[in-house]
């Protein structure tokens, strides 16, 4: 398995395309029901494949990933051959995961108690594995609208 396995809720979400997904490998609702139960392992199997399914095409999609912590936010644009990044930071009595933290980041975002850093990383070869890796790590797959709001207001170097 090359990512990870979905989740029960993420499956039940998911329940149709599974369905799909074993009705082209032609196992029936009834053959599911019986290699569940006679073979977990393979159930086990094909429930992961279809996972890396999953995966593989959400991770295609990806443009954009924000990740944020009290002290830090990453803003993550995903483009063609690299990763840019934009790391707004502070070591003020602020915590930017609450609203008024959030409130207090764009009014001060220009100010010294801001530092922004911005940086660009090439893909390896597996562009999706360096997409997973940063979800592991807590980062979310967002539109994108932070990201390029933030254009506004960070200042240019």
């Amino acid at each position: 398995m090359k990512y990870t396995r979905l989740t029960r809720e993420q499956f039940e979400e998911l329940h149709q395309e599974f369905i799909n997904f074993l009705a082209t490998q032609s196992i029936t609702k009834e053959e599911w029901e019986q290699i569940k139960e006679k073979q977990p392992e393979v159930a086990e199997e094909e429930m992961d494949v279809f996972s890396d399914l999953v995966w593989e095409g959400v991770l295609n999609q990806t443009q954009y990933l924000e990740h944020l912590s009290p002290k830090q936010l990453f803003l993550f644009k995903l483009e063609a051959e690299a990763i840019k990044l934009w790391v707004l930071k502070t070591q003020a009595d602020v915590d930017f995961s609450t609203e008024e933290g959030w409130i207090w980041l764009q009014e001060n975002i220009t100010e010294d108690a801001v530092e922004v850093l911005t940086a660009s990383k090439s893909f390896s070869d597996d562009r999706n594995a360096d997409v997973f890796q940063l979800i592991q790590q807590g980062a979310v797959i967002t539109k994108g609208e932070l990201y390029e709001n933030m254009q506004q207001f960070i200042p240019k170097k």
